[in-house]
């Protein structure tokens, strides 16, 4: 089994920036690729960006694009998001998740392993 631990949400105003982190421990070996998804008051967990294995390749959702970085250290075994010029439309929930397969998805259900989430509010 692999545990994936969220850390860094909180309260930002409009504009402003926060560094999420997911620290991976346990069977570690079988985790492959790994992302970032994020769950609104109300709506479904949505896919917001994803690396894979070797942090070759990423790949976002397009509301966050040039304003979101994932990265990771496969020597740390953590992966970070790093968030900038955030919106109140970013406020939910924000978990972590890995999957065996080298590669990434952008589907929630490829995923193996979750967390249990960090929480993000943006105030206007």
């Amino acid at each position: 089994q692999v545990q994936l631990v969220e850390s860094g949400g909180g309260l930002v105003q409009a504009g402003g920036s926060l560094r999420l982190s997911c620290a991976a421990s346990g069977h570690t070996l079988s985790t492959g690729a790994m992302g970032w998804f994020r769950q609104a008051p109300g709506k479904e967990r949505e896919f917001v960006t994803a690396i894979n294995w070797s942090g070759s390749s990423t790949d976002y959702t397009e509301f966050v694009k040039g304003r979101f970085t994932i990265s990771r250290d496969n020597v740390k075994k953590t992966v970070d998001l790093r968030m900038n010029d955030l919106k109140p439309e970013d406020t939910g929930v924000y978990y972590c998740a890995a999957r065996r397969n080298l590669d990434y998805s952008l589907r929630r259900a490829d995923y193996d392993y979750w967390g249990q989430g960090t929480q993000v509010v943006v105030s206007s």
